[in-house]
């Protein structure tokens, strides 16, 4: 873009679910440090708009379902936007509806990826996301770049409550036993026994997860030992977050619940499936240096003691 400066308000959207949304937070550094006079407006899913207030980088959070929309629908949703008067709209994850909405709307420059009607944009690049060729920070970070927003900072961060009591425990890990896809979860029975033999070691174990997980925890994890506590369903997604941040080390599958520890300054030990492009931990996996990843062709092949090794390592042991 030719004059960066006169770009006074920016639409910048990601409305799936809450880990992909954290790894743009690099993204949104880059457009906020490259408009620097403009209000950087975040569109959301409903479920991420409390944790979406905690990105310094982003001045106002709307919440934006992610569905399908009849075309009454977007026809709505571009009046409503078109009463914002954005200069500019980045649609981070590619949508047909978003991509016609902001046409509608009269937004003068729309960037995103060449596909779901991406002929509607003005400055796109083809998406490539699925050969896994680099993180999705570095995708993320490529896409803003059609605008000439960049940043030397690429670290994720959030801004806790200040009143948050966050005591840090290092003697507490944190366990997520759970994956949104099947073909990226480890067996369960394997995370009973790695939580068996870290308690056994004399850790205390907070199991976390979401609601749709709640039922399931109870049944496989209260009744292990005193030293496992479950917070599965019990928490949202900020009360996570300053839990993450009082444990020593979150051990996870591929989940947001990764990415929220890597906001947080947490380390993670992360297990992953190596022999699927687009979920491998190349793309997918823990962002920053202080993170551990076990990965192999089969989950199932992994072993308690293959991952108890990265939990070694990571805690300098």
């Amino acid at each position: 873009m030719r004059n960066k400066d006169t770009v006074k308000k920016v639409l910048v959207v990601r409305n799936d679910r809450f880990g992909e949304f954290l790894l743009n937070i690099p993204a949104f550094r880059a457009i906020k440090e490259s408009f620097v006079n403009a209000k950087i407006t975040a569109a959301v899913n409903p479920s991420v708009s409390e944790l979406a207030g905690c990105v310094t980088y982003l001045d106002e959070i709307i919440e934006l379902p992610h569905k399908k929309r009849s075309w009454k629908q977007i026809l709505s949703l571009a009046e409503e936007l078109q009463k914002k008067n954005f200069d500019l709209a980045v649609i981070l994850n590619p949508s047909k509806d978003l991509h016609i909405a902001t046409f509608i709307a009269g937004i003068p420059v729309r960037v995103g990826y060449s596909r779901k009607c991406g002929f509607f944009l003005t400055h796109r690049i083809k998406d490539q996301k699925h050969l896994a060729l680099k993180h999705e920070v570095e995708y993320n970070l490529e896409l803003v770049n059609l605008i000439g927003a960049s940043t030397a900072d690429l670290n994720l961060g959030i801004r806790l409550p200040q009143d948050a009591k966050v005591e840090p425990d290092k003697d507490l890990i944190a366990v997520h036993p759970w994956t949104s896809d099947p073909v990226k979860q480890w067996p369960v029975n394997s995370f009973i026994d790695l939580i068996r033999k870290l308690t056994g070691l004399g850790f205390k174990i907070a199991i976390v997860g979401g609601k749709e997980e709640e039922l399931r925890s109870k049944e496989l994890f209260e009744n292990i030992n005193s030293s496992v506590t479950n917070f599965t369903g019990k928490t949202t997604l900020k009360e996570l977050a300053i839990l993450l941040k009082r444990t020593r080390l979150l051990i996870s599958g591929d989940s947001g619940p990764v990415h929220l520890a890597c906001c947080v300054n947490t380390p993670v030990v992360a297990i992953f499936r190596n022999d699927l492009p687009g979920k491998t931990a190349k793309r997918w996996g823990p962002w920053g240096k202080a993170n551990f990843v076990t990965e192999k062709p089969k989950l199932a092949d992994i072993s308690v003691d293959d991952v108890l090794i990265k939990v070694k390592e990571a805690m300098g042991r």
